[in-house]
This record gives structure tokens, sequence and C-alpha cells, in this order.
């Protein structure tokens, strides 16, 4: 059978111009989005549990722009006032940038790395004075806190959001042709949701070492791969694994139509 559907796991881009938008109208695919997690935030009174106090820090290090959101909250509902001194550094232009929603930019000491935490570290071991604070998520990938130590940083980290397993019950009867996955924890919500999925002719797609590992740890067939050299983004390696395949159904078909006229 051709390939006709794609579910992705996430959410539905904002903008008009994602290059999902241009693989469904360059090859005539039905493409929905549907987050198979997502977060929530931890409340002020757990967030006391953990008995960080934030003043105590002198800098704060952004993963994401959800990070950003989760620790203006937590010290809005706290009423923490954070003083002009604190220092920010962002993994990406575009996080820093997010900062404006919450604080005035030209106000802050704002540093950042161009998209990868690996030069983010590089900065950061130039402020080796500063005490940090790293606002994360429960699942949180090791490696972050793993890079802070072997640069010899003086950090905390604190939990301040959650991923959480979204109710997927309305989709039970709905088949898709490829499920797209982002995340370990995309990969378990499927199982959580659906205990007895059965992948027979589904494709999945998974993005990064880890989401695959763990599509294989859990016994479903890994059929298409990204990043890899030939195809760094998901949307290039969607369109390759698929033309490929619908040009060999549609080659099936043909061969399939001269026997029977034949016989």
């Amino acid at each position: 059978m051709k390939i006709k559907t794609v579910l992705v796991s996430q959410p539905k881009p904002e903008s008009d111009k994602s290059p999902y938008f241009e693989l469904a109208k360059k090859l005539n695919l039905k493409i929905d989005f549907r987050p198979f997690i997502h977060v929530e935030g931890i409340s002020a009174r757990d967030f006391r549990k953990e008995r960080i106090r934030i003043l105590e820090h002198t800098a704060t290090i952004f993963t994401s722009r959800t990070a950003i959101d989760h620790f203006f909250r937590i010290c809005d509902e706290m009423r923490i006032v954070i003083p002009e001194t604190m220092k920010f550094f962002c993994v990406s232009k575009s996080t820093a940038f997010y900062l404006q929603k919450y604080t005035i930019y030209r106000k802050r000491k704002i540093f950042y790395g161009q998209s990868k935490f690996d030069e983010l570290i590089d900065i950061i071991k130039t402020h080796k004075s500063e005490k940090f604070l790293v606002p994360l998520s429960d699942k949180h990938k090791p490696d972050i806190p793993k890079k802070l130590k072997e640069a010899d940083v003086n950090f905390t980290n604190c939990i301040m959001y959650k991923t959480v397993i979204s109710d997927l019950s309305d989709l039970e009867n709905v088949y898709y042709d490829v499920l797209v996955f982002f995340s370990p924890s995309g990969i378990r919500s499927l199982f959580k949701n659906f205990p007895d999925f059965k992948q027979n002719n589904t494709k999945i797609a998974a993005f990064g070492p880890s989401t695959s590992k763990v599509v294989k740890e859990l016994g479903l067939r890994l059929d298409i791969l990204a990043p890899t050299p030939q195809h760094p983004s998901m949307t290039m390696a969607l369109e390759s694994y698929i033309r490929k395949h619908n040009k060999k159904e549609a080659k099936k078909k043909i061969k399939q139509r001269a026997e029977k006229q034949n016989s």
C-alpha cells in the first residue's frame, strides 16, 4: 500500500511555512499533528520541597523556552523579584530573545550559544565565579548536569516542570501509515495509551539516537531515522523514504495488473 497518511507526535506548527506542510503538498499526503506528551508545571508548593533558594544564585541557564516560562512562573507564584544583576545564559539566540516576554532585554546581561549546549558550556566556563541555577524537566537529558560537572561549574539543578503522557483515547480506531516520534517519552506514551499496539504495516520514524533506541527496545521496527548525514531533518528523511516506498508500490501494482491480464 502507498503511504498517504502521517501522524507527527508534536503540536501543529504555527507557521504556514513549515516544511511539513510543504511535504504534504509535494507528495499529496495527509499530515496530522498530535502531541503524545505534554508539559505541566511543578506547583510552587512542590518546588519549595526542593529547598532551593533562587536568589542565592547569580546566574540562570536556560535550555529551552519552556524552561524560561516555568522559571518566571515559579518566581511570580513565590513573589520573587529577580534582580537586574542576575545573568542569563541561553542555549541559542532565539531562546535568549524569548526572555523579552518577561524582562527588559537591554537591562540584562544575557549570553547565548548557537544552538548546542556544548557551545554554551564554553561561554559558561568564562564565568566560573557565578553560582548557576538550571531549571529542568523531570525527564531532562543527563548530559546537561554531566557537562556542567565536567566544566567544574558551581550549579544547582531544579525541577520546575514535568513531562506527562497525553490522553490519546480518541485515536484508538484511527490508522496512520507513518507515526513520527521525537522522544523516548513519546514512544512510551503510545504503549501507555494502547498496550496492545501492533505495528504490522505501520512505519515508525524516530528522531535522535535515544528515541530510536527505545523504538527497538519495545520490539518495534524502525523504518525511518533522522538526523543522518544524508537527511539532517525529519522532513527530509520522510520525503526520501516515502518517495522510494510509493514508487516501489506503484511498480508492484503495474506488475500485478500485467500478470492478471496475461493469466
